[in-house]
């Protein structure tokens, strides 16, 4: 039974990774490279964490670039 879990967790896993490497070429980013990626999404992380109003800005750009694909 533990290695059915074990094997449920990693397709979990593996889904959400692809699911987040999706968001990056959603983004117009496919082809940078990856230290790049990094330090946007690090740069990201922190101006959210420190400014509530930056993550709203950046939620509400988020959302439209979703509505935009469900017309």
């Amino acid at each position: 039974m533990a290695r059915g879990t074990r094997l449920e967790a990693r397709k979990k896993d593996t889904r959400e990774k692809i699911e987040l490497g999706g968001l990056i070429v959603k983004a117009g980013l496919r082809y940078e490279k990856r230290a790049l990626l990094l330090g946007i999404l690090i740069d990201a992380a922190q101006r959210i964490r420190a400014d509530g109003n930056e993550r709203e800005r950046m939620l509400a750009l988020g959302k439209d670039a979703f509505s935009d694909e469900n017309p």
